[in-house]
């Protein structure tokens, strides 16, 4: 494959000629860091080889798109191709756009020592090496196979950062003056402070929002920075091969239970798209799962659901602008959300975004602006 002007486009999209994450782009062949990757279908995820249909590995991995590379425990290089596989992504090559945002925010001056949290297909580590030398670059992921396979197709586009297995929410291996996380965490895990040097700075997002934290290591071993404008979502931080399974007995609750019954004067939204609310109702009650549909006679209905057994479910007929809200459960989950939808009315803006983060040294994790805090 003639790679070359594939990553020339790509690196058009992603940077700038004046950026410092241009050369990285252009001169990364990010499809060999992704041989296999997943697609999505009506009954699943199918697995696709990119060497076998070269036009199509091009344009996939010169994408500024994400490229799914694991559902559940199975990872796309060992599917075979066209299987359809069932289940939530575990792990995957990040759009190029947004792991620069990260990195860009990390600050990679010469000569610092970075942390790459959540290995992937290694290419955030590549550009990291290209930016600041094999030697100062660690990439951890939890999965064996993940740092084993980046390490390997690193190597072979001469890349060779230290790849470690383990769980980033543990003791991590060594000192640093960046940590870049392309993984979400409910919180800034102790483990992150004690290894961050004096003055360090630390990059990441908040599970279930799209906020990305920037923080700098405080004398007392905590942190402070904010809620930067900039918005992105990554997978959660996971123990295990797979993520707990989705909330199907919730769901079927909320289907047909009639709960208690109320009219809001907004119409349906799909909070997953409003990424401010979205980012605030989470920081309110962590842990909603959001499923969206159309019903029988073709109504909008949205659904609320929570492992606490709280549920919510709201429909809006075709020309109508109010919905008809079903609750249930030791929560009312729409009433948060209603307050929060209020708010932006009020205000104007949610205060999330911008925010002052304050982090003590044991992780503890305080957003607040304009009156409103909150401690994750």
């Amino acid at each position: 494959m003639d790679w070359k002007p594939h990553a020339a486009a790509l690196a058009a999209k992603a940077a700038h000629p004046g950026s410092d994450w241009w050369a990285p782009i252009r001169e990364t062949p990010r499809h060999l860091l992704v041989e296999r990757w997943f697609t999505p279908g009506p009954c699943g995820w199918t697995a696709v080889d990119g060497p076998s249909q070269e036009e199509v590995w091009a344009t996939a991995a010169y994408s500024d798109t994400t490229l799914v590379t694991r559902i559940g425990p199975v990872h796309a290089d060992h599917a075979a191709p066209g299987r359809t596989v069932t289940g939530l992504p575990t792990s995957s090559s990040t759009l190029p756009g947004l792991v620069v945002t990260m990195l860009r925010h990390g600050r990679l001056t010469p000569g610092v020592r970075l942390l790459d949290l959540a290995t992937g297909s290694g290419y955030s580590a590549a550009l990291a090496c290209h930016r600041l030398g094999d030697g100062l670059v660690t990439t951890l992921d939890i999965d064996p196979y993940l740092t084993q396979a980046a390490a390997e197709r690193l190597a072979r586009i001469g890349r060779h950062p230290k790849a470690v297995t383990a769980d980033a929410d543990r003791e991590l291996p060594g000192v640093y003056d960046r940590i870049v996380s392309m993984v979400s965490v409910p919180r800034i895990p102790t483990p992150w402070l004690t290894a961050l040097a004096p003055g360090g700075r630390l990059v990441t997002t908040i599970t279930g929002t799209g906020l990305i934290i920037t923080a700098d290591k405080t004398d007392d071993g905590g942190a402070t920075g904010r809620v930067e404008w900039d918005r992105a979502s990554f997978m959660a931080t996971r123990a295990g091969e797979d993520y707990p399974p989705a909330l199907n007995d919730v769901f079927a609750t909320a289907r047909t239970d009639e709960g208690t019954v109320t009219l809001s004067p907004f119409p349906v939204l799909d909070v997953m798209q409003a990424w401010e609310v979205w980012s605030m109702l989470s920081l309110a009650a962590p842990g909603i799962e959001h499923r969206t549909g159309t019903g029988d006679d073709g109504s909008r209905m949205t659904w609320m659901l929570h492992a606490d057994g709280s549920w919510a479910r709201a429909h809006m007929g075709a020309g109508e602008r109010t919905a008809t809200v079903h609750q249930g459960g030791p929560r009312r989950l729409y009433d948060l959300l209603e307050q929060i939808r209020w708010r932006w009315l009020d205000h104007g803006e949610l205060p999330v975004y911008g925010a002052k983060v304050t982090i003590t040294p044991d992780g503890g994790t305080t957003l607040s602006r304009g009156g409103w805090a909150t401690t994750l």
